[in-house]
């Protein structure tokens, strides 16, 4: 166990982009009393917004995350904020050198990734928690108590929906985005469903998960997927998927519509409805007889709570709410969505439009058809839209490889390669 009054040693993984907050936070927000700042891990540092405050107090910098633990260095704790397809490698790279990890999400581009890491965490004997804050704050965990504790009765269908128009800025930002493969032909099947809105889809299975620390299984997925922007995968889905106790869960997102939304969801039990979003800025349980019970908002809590919560964690051994078992259906979801998207579905060119206000393309009445399947419970192939793809649907049940679903006998990390891609820009 850890000496309670010593320093937590954290390894930071990545300081680019979003990488960055993280970085900032453990250097602001932590005292020297706190956290020990062992090491930043990234080959691009110097184009990083905080490599000054980085070089100013002296922490050392890392090409790789060999090279910081073949010099002798360890950590209590690995942060890990690096491209999607480094995810696995690098949090499995840590577990091995004695290191508890906090992974950003998604946990991984594809599922026989995500089962691996879950082996050799418990081989390490460590622990992993997958950064969804929402999943971290006390709005969902209240709500997921609540939920396990029968209060609403049994879960019926849930859907949720978000609208975040994305430009030029959001596919050019690194060489990675918008791509199923990157440079170095590892998979990263980036997509709404696998970054930005990742969070909103796991969200679903997460809190009707029957323990603290699980989700839902999705037994089958089916999916329509569209794409605007001059991108490989697709920037809009819209997917209903039933999980192993045939539970609906529907999800929309996209890209590439005029009007923002924020996340929206809306979960219906026997017993009540729960509504988030829109008009309700916190979440909202209403019972049959009208009685209400308020869980504030999700988007309430410390945007880095999950980071305090992963420091705490070392000092005070507890349970991960977040770990790699309650974030791998979502990647299990993402797989089966992906496997249908073999053929991405192009919007007509009659509907395309440009926003030279924010430098991107978004599609005409797209947002109004989404908000309408939405509350509707539709796809939009049920809806008889001009533009429509038709639907696939894949059974997920026995699904353990990404392509194909078969369970393949090889195992991609038995033998780890030196050769570390952590050199792929934010």
């Amino acid at each position: 166990m850890k000496n309670t009054n010593n320093p937590v040693s954290v390894l930071m993984v990545a300081i680019g982009g979003y990488a960055s907050r993280y970085a900032i936070e453990l250097m602001n927000e932590f005292s020297s009393e706190a956290i020990q700042f062992r090491g930043v891990v990234d080959p691009f540092a110097v184009d990083s917004p905080c490599f000054a405050d980085v070089n100013e107090r002296c922490i050392p910098v890392f090409d790789t995350i060999e090279d910081f633990y073949m010099e002798g260095n360890s950590a209590d704790l690995a942060v890990i904020c690096s491209p999607i397809q480094c995810h696995v490698q690098q949090t499995i790279r840590a577990l091995q050198n004695g290191s508890h990890v906090l992974c950003d999400k998604p946990v991984a581009a594809v599922i026989q990734d995500v089962d691996e890491l879950i082996r050799v965490r418990d081989e390490t004997k460590k622990w992993v928690m997958i950064g969804y804050q929402w999943s971290f704050s006390r709005a969902i965990q209240s709500l997921k108590q609540d939920i396990l504790k029968g209060l609403f009765g049994a879960p019926k269908r849930l859907k949720t929906i978000c609208l975040w128009p994305r430009g030029d800025w959001y596919y050019n930002r690194n060489r990675w985005a918008g791509k199923i493969k990157d440079e170095h032909g590892k998979w990263v099947l980036d997509s709404p469903v696998n970054n930005a809105m990742a969070h909103f889809l796991h969200n679903l299975f997460y809190l009707i998960g029957d323990d603290i620390s699980r989700s839902a299984e999705p037994a089958e997925v089916t999916a329509e997927v569209y794409r605007v922007n001059p991108i490989e995968n697709y920037d809009t889905a819209a997917c209903r998927i039933f999980t192993r106790d045939g539970i609906e869960l529907l999800f929309y997102g996209s890209h590439s519509t005029l009007s923002q939304m924020d996340p929206v969801f809306h979960l219906e039990f026997e017993e009540a409805e729960i509504e988030f979003g829109d008009c309700a800025k916190e979440i909202v349980a209403t019972d049959r007889k009208g009685n209400q019970k308020r869980y504030h908002s999700p988007d309430d809590c410390h945007h880095f709570k999950k980071l305090h919560e992963a420091v705490e964690t070392i000092r005070h051994p507890k349970q991960v709410v977040c770990g790699p078992e309650a974030a791998r259906s979502q990647v299990l979801c993402m797989n089966g969505i992906q496997e249908l998207a073999h053929s991405i579905q192009e919007f007509p060119p009659s509907l395309i439009m440009r926003n030279e206000e924010d430098s991107g393309y978004f599609v005409k009445g797209l947002d109004e058809a989404l908000i309408s399947c939405y509350q509707k419970g539709l796809l939009p192939g049920e809806a008889n839209y001009s533009w429509i793809s038709k639907a696939g649907t894949i059974d997920l049940a026995n699904y353990r490889y990404f392509p194909g679903g078969e369970h393949q006998q090889k195992k991609e990390f038995a033998k780890i390669s030196n050769k570390n891609h952590s050199s792929e820009k934010l």
